[in-house]
């Protein structure tokens, strides 16, 4: 199972950390929640559990729990600035479809 970051992303999740002045690392995972049944989870990781993976993208550290990457598997996480909005976008093909909003997704 793998996944990958574009340099634009990892770039933003280095200034991120740097701002932040600590951290090892970027969590990205889903829960089941929104309108299409489950949402992706960004946040930042102080201390990596037992059941984590952690992958070296573009030198950040990404870590996703077990059940998270079965869902993520695949996936590629960018960061994108369109017009005054920007952010980061999840190019996942397990994603079967996305809410209108694009908030949440089913698989």
């Amino acid at each position: 199972m793998a996944i990958s970051m574009t340099q634009t992303a990892a770039d933003r999740v280095r200034a991120f950390l740097d701002s932040r002045g600590k951290g090892i690392g970027l969590r990205l995972g889903v829960k089941t929640t929104g309108c299409s049944g489950m949402a992706y989870v960004l946040e930042f990781v102080d201390e990596v559990n037992d059941e984590d993976s952690i992958f070296e993208l573009q030198g950040v550290k990404v870590i996703i729990d077990a059940k998270s990457l079965v869902y993520l598997d695949g996936t590629e996480l960018d960061y994108v600035k369109e017009g005054l909005n920007e952010g980061f976008e999840f190019n996942n093909p397990n994603a079967k479809s996305e809410c209108g909003c694009g908030e949440s997704f089913n698989v």
